[in-house]
């Protein structure tokens, strides 16, 4: 019993070993791929020093490097949300979007998309890029005070999930009246937000980005305990002691702040937070969160780097839109998931 208690832990830290190299192999492979042709000694250069070529150094710090580590803290943050969802409303289809957060963050762009034409837009063009995201998190913060109104009131969870997808069909259809009613170029504008790009985060302010993630991961940690509580059902979780009004209302705001930040960042980016916590689950054979919650955040880190590697194509000079690659990544993964164990 004992050898193979010591075999298991000695596959998990294997597993877990493997996964770390193929993060660092994704993260160097993303910054030293794109459109430029930079070689590698080049990227090298300008990463620790300078490669002589000013628009080298420009490309490698303040582009990929930063597209690189916004994949990363997206991949993670989108994972886990999944992974807090699934847990809480023991959904295996629920993941960020359930929250209807990116469809808040949605809507606060095309409020701002709508305004453009109007008196507002001296304004708008003073914060340029920040425009975008400060409207998205006003929207996905909205959202998130209707959704905790809500689950104040309500006890059970499969209710607030299809309270959820109602809020979510509201919300793009405002979205949609908004978009016919917006002048051709800032509609353009909102439509290339919506594909999803890791390339519009800055150095500047990949610090906001990285403390609101990096706070959601590490309060998640801190509440494996409750979450494992929580998959035996509500009932035990109750026997064991657990509020779990409160822990609702916790759960729900990280998963909404974290997905509101990254998409409010990125634009909307979807399959990610519904397959990697199925795709952990299926690597270790377990579903306790000490295991599976670090797995979900390297593993969405590594899909997230691959998936941007991939969406550019040097052949054509043009870059796929995040979004669609990860939907073309995320739907095999099911596929295979459901047929290797039969179901979600």
């Amino acid at each position: 019993m004992l050898k193979m208690e010591d075999q298991k832990l000695k596959n998990k830290t294997t597993i877990f070993l493997i996964l770390i190299f193929l993060l660092i192999v994704a993260f160097i492979g993303d910054i030293f791929t794109g459109n430029a042709t930079i070689s590698i000694k080049e990227a090298w250069s300008a990463l620790f020093g300078s490669s002589g070529n000013v628009i080298v150094d420009e490309i490698i710090r303040n582009y990929r490097l930063p597209k690189a580590l916004t994949a990363v803290l997206a991949g993670a943050a989108l994972s886990v949300s999944g992974l807090l969802m699934q847990t809480l409303f023991r959904n295996p289809l629920a993941g960020p979007d359930v929250l209807v957060v990116s469809a808040g963050a949605g809507l606060g762009v095309a409020l701002l998309t709508m305004f453009s034409g109007t008196a507002l837009y001296p304004f708008i063009q003073i914060m340029g890029n920040m425009g975008q995201v400060v409207a998205a998190i006003a929207g996905a913060t909205l959202v998130l005070l209707l959704i905790l109104v809500v689950s104040s009131r309500i006890k059970d969870s499969i209710t607030i999930l299809v309270l959820g997808m109602i809020f979510g069909y509201v919300a793009s259809s405002l979205i949609t009246i908004l978009q016919s009613f917006a002048d051709p170029d800032s509609l353009k504008v909102f439509v290339t937000w919506t594909f999803g790009s890791l390339g519009d985060v800055t150095l500047d302010e990949m610090p906001i980005l990285a403390t609101i993630v990096l706070s959601g991961i590490l309060l998640t940690i801190i509440l494996q305990k409750t979450l494992n509580s929580l998959l035996l059902g509500e009932s035990y979780a109750l026997s064991a002691g657990l509020n779990i009004k409160r822990a609702r209302i916790i759960i729900i705001t990280i998963a909404a702040v974290i997905t509101g930040s990254v998409t409010a960042f990125t634009g909307p980016i979807a399959f990610v937070g519904v397959v990697i916590p199925h795709f952990a689950r299926a690597f270790f054979g377990t579903v306790n969160h000490r295991t599976i919650l670090p797995a979900t955040i390297l593993m969405g880190s590594i899909l997230m780097l691959i998936c941007d590697i991939v969406s550019q194509i040097p052949i054509t000079n043009r870059t796929l839109p995040i979004n669609a690659v990860t939907a073309m990544f995320g739907a095999p993964m099911i596929i295979w998931i459901v047929l290797k164990r039969k179901k979600l």
